[in-house]
């Protein structure tokens, strides 16, 4: 069963939707000791990252899932805003992150000449830069809807899955063991989406 985590920051039906239309079992965690008959967790995001993790914090998520994903080895997906969280802290606010994989979020910036708006929003192609079992089956180059104004900065680069280029290449989507983050929304992202999913739900 897969838990998808209610901290009130987070679009949970619709995750909940995809995850029951490709045959699997999801329910929503809305208490931290939910996360302990979960075999997977998913923790989804839409907002800033101080609310996230003080939200995380405040209703007991946060040592919960350092707990089941560190210390138990389970699958975590973290989904815009709840991948920024597995990381260390975010240049839009001060509280410092799960710390899950080692990255830090920063605010895209451009030269005014450009003329690229900040949020990055919308449908874009992504280049997958290792093979592990979340892309397993995506033979082309896939597209996938973004909505995000901060993206993550990789002290390893062995941990970025993913990138994408807006004005400059960015990290699109993270990895390292059984930690996995994507800074689009797989759930909004028709059947390149939906692979994303199914291999979270069955391969991972």
């Amino acid at each position: 069963m897969i838990a998808v985590i209610n901290y009130g920051m987070g679009n949970t039906g619709s995750i909940i939707n995809m995850l029951h239309r490709i045959g699997t079992e999801a329910e929503v965690a809305e208490r931290p000791e939910d996360l302990a008959f979960a075999d997977k967790i998913i923790l989804p995001g839409v907002g800033t990252f101080d609310a996230g993790m003080g939200n995380l914090e405040e209703l007991g998520f946060a040592e919960v899932i350092r707990e089941e994903v560190l210390g138990k080895g389970k699958p975590i997906l973290g989904i815009c805003l709840g991948m920024q969280l597995l990381g260390n802290r975010s240049e839009e606010g001060k509280k410092e992150g799960l710390a899950l994989i080692d990255f830090d979020n920063v605010r895209f910036s451009f030269a005014a000449e450009t003329g690229l708006k900040i949020p990055h929003m919308g449908w874009d192609i992504v280049d997958i830069r290792k093979t592990v079992p979340l892309v397993e089956g995506i033979t082309e180059r896939p597209r996938y809807y973004f909505v995000h104004s901060y993206h993550a900065v990789c002290r390893d680069s062995t941990d970025i899955l993913m990138s994408c280029s807006y004005g400059y290449e960015f990290t699109a989507a993270v990895n390292r063991g059984n930690i996995y983050g994507t800074q689009f929304h797989p759930e909004k992202s028709h059947r390149f989406g939906m692979k994303i999913m199914e291999n979270f739900a069955r391969c991972v």
